[in-house]
């Protein structure tokens, strides 16, 4: 019977070490509206939006990113799960996630949202709205739900 030779065991133990998959990272899907590009009307869809030109009208990309370059300016309504503003936005913003302004970034308009972050520097004029996110506001209901059914137990029991 044949025995494998010392290096031949050092080879065969070097190449069966075992290493860890890396991540392999998922493109990020991403329109971009350039610097020289002027959008007038409604954008809506479900990837992530890159505005370095000038739009007017109304964004709404509710499960995604939008970014306002800062060569971007923005006259429109945003609805998104998250925006930020490097460039000028006038008009109100609704996020389900959060908003950040930059330093060198401005916004005219009311805002609500879970989180907000505004960088010094950054200009915001108008109101801002925090809300609770709905995982907590969802977790209260089960709470309260929880408590009163004991109660309605008991009403049902006494009668």
């Amino acid at each position: 019977m044949l025995q494998p030779s010392d290096s031949q065991k050092s080879q065969s133990s070097s190449n069966q070490s075992f290493a860890p998959p890396r991540a392999v990272a998922v493109p990020v899907e991403q329109a971009t509206i350039g610097r020289s590009l002027v959008i007038k009307g409604e954008i809506s869809g479900s990837e992530s939006l890159y505005i370095d030109g000038k739009v007017e009208g109304s964004i709404t990309l509710t499960d995604s990113r939008v970014t306002i370059g800062r060569n971007g300016s923005v006259a429109a309504n945003i609805s998104a799960r998250e925006v930020v503003i490097l460039g000028k936005v006038h008009g109100n913003i609704q996020v389900s996630d959060r908003l950040d302004i930059r330093s060198e970034g401005s916004l005219t308009g009311d805002v609500i949202t879970q989180r907000i972050s505004v960088e010094d520097g950054a200009i915001l004029k108008g109101s801002v709205q925090v809300r609770a996110s709905e995982q907590k506001h969802a977790q209260g209901q089960v709470k309260s739900a929880i408590t009163e059914q004991p109660k309605a137990a008991a009403a049902v029991a006494g009668a």
